[in-house]
């Protein structure tokens, strides 16, 4: 008897990682897609003629509170492989400042939140991930950037605060605002196609400790509208 059940145990364990990697699978697509749309939605809009908003980063966080963070950090390296020799002009330094910027954002909140599996975990773990994708990005570009547009390192200084610093805050805002709206429906939806792992229902009692879904997603949906204004704004529209 207990050889069966060791048995079935690993049939389990096997199934689910086989719907582990068709999800993912499945993200990596979204994603790219999602990426591809971003380009084409926000080419009229682009900061400082070179900086366009993406909201791939959406999918790659949901994948990341569905299966942790080292499967968040899968995804944003296929996904930016995928772009580097598809549709990006940027070549490899175009992917590595896809991947740390993606990272930096996706694989702190989905860590924090498997840390603390309630909406308010969620919601920490997406603030948190805004703040060190910023601060990585600031770093980053102060690094490669006059290397990549051959430009003196006082040039990308003097754009560090004024465009680099806002550009990356919004981003970092609308993908989180867009995925606290998104993710309930989204992993919903992966549940009942089986993709996705039954919750573990310690959210279900999210609503006593002060923070419901509903007002989570209604937050969502003030921040993104304020996000998309701010872009506007930025990207001198209005």
């Amino acid at each position: 008897m207990s050889e069966l059940t060791a048995s079935d145990r690993a049939s389990s364990r096997s199934a689910y990682s086989t719907r582990q990697i068709a999800c993912m699978a499945m993200l990596c697509t979204v994603a790219y897609l999602v990426m591809y749309l971003s380009k084409v939605i926000f080419a009229p809009i682009q900061v400082a003629g070179f900086l366009t908003f993406d909201l791939k980063d959406v999918v790659i966080a949901i994948g990341g509170f569905l299966f942790g963070p080292v499967s968040a950090f899968v995804v944003s390296v296929v996904v930016s492989l995928i772009e580097m020799v598809t549709v990006s002009g940027t070549g490899p330094v175009g992917l590595l400042m896809n991947v740390l910027s993606t990272v930096a954002f996706v694989c702190p909140a989905a860590f924090l939140y498997r840390r603390r599996h309630q909406v308010s975990g969620a919601v920490a773990g997406l603030v948190l991930g805004g703040i060190i994708m910023t601060a990585a990005m600031l770093l980053w570009n102060y690094l490669i950037t006059p290397l990549y547009m051959n430009v003196p390192r006082g040039k990308v200084v003097e754009m560090l605060f004024p465009i680099f610093l806002p550009f990356n805050l919004i981003k970092a805002a609308m993908n989180g605002a867009l995925t606290m709206v998104l993710y309930k429906p989204v992993v919903t939806a992966l549940r009942r196609a089986r993709l996705a792992p039954e919750s573990q229902g310690q959210a279900a009692n999210t609503a006593k400790k002060g923070i419901s879904k509903a007002s989570v997603s209604i937050i969502g949906i003030i921040v993104l509208a304020t996000t998309i204004l701010l872009a506007l704004v930025l990207a001198g529209k209005i």
